[in-house]
């Protein structure tokens, strides 16, 4: 596979992601974010895994998955974003946002 095929997988992966989100928000928030939005979040999210090492230094549970507080990643998320002059979010609005990704990501590793 080469460099440019991995590009497009990552970018084909990350718009079911987005597209994912979107069903999963509930109907009063599915119009709030725009896509340019959930892209900033997902990147963020990306960022939170590897800036903290919390998939490295893990442990997974009897049936191989790893605990994570969702709380930490809204609070990376919600802190960057008025660092960076992005907006103010609610804690609960990106809640959904950030539990959808994770959702996500545990469908498509049952696939694998």
């Amino acid at each position: 596979m080469t460099q440019e095929d991995d590009f497009l997988n990552d970018a084909i992966d990350t718009e079911k992601t987005i597209e994912y989100i979107k069903n999963y928000l509930p109907q009063e928030l599915k119009e709030k974010f725009s896509d340019d939005e959930l892209y900033y979040f997902l990147d963020l999210i990306s960022e939170y895994y590897t800036e903290t090492g919390v998939l490295d230094d893990a442990e997974p549970d009897e049936e191989g998955y790893i605990e994570i507080d969702l709380g930490n990643i809204v609070d990376y998320i919600l802190k960057d974003a008025r660092k960076n002059n992005m907006g103010e979010y609610d804690a609960e609005e990106i809640l959904f946002v950030v539990q959808g990704e994770a959702e996500y990501v545990d469908i498509v590793g049952s696939l694998d």
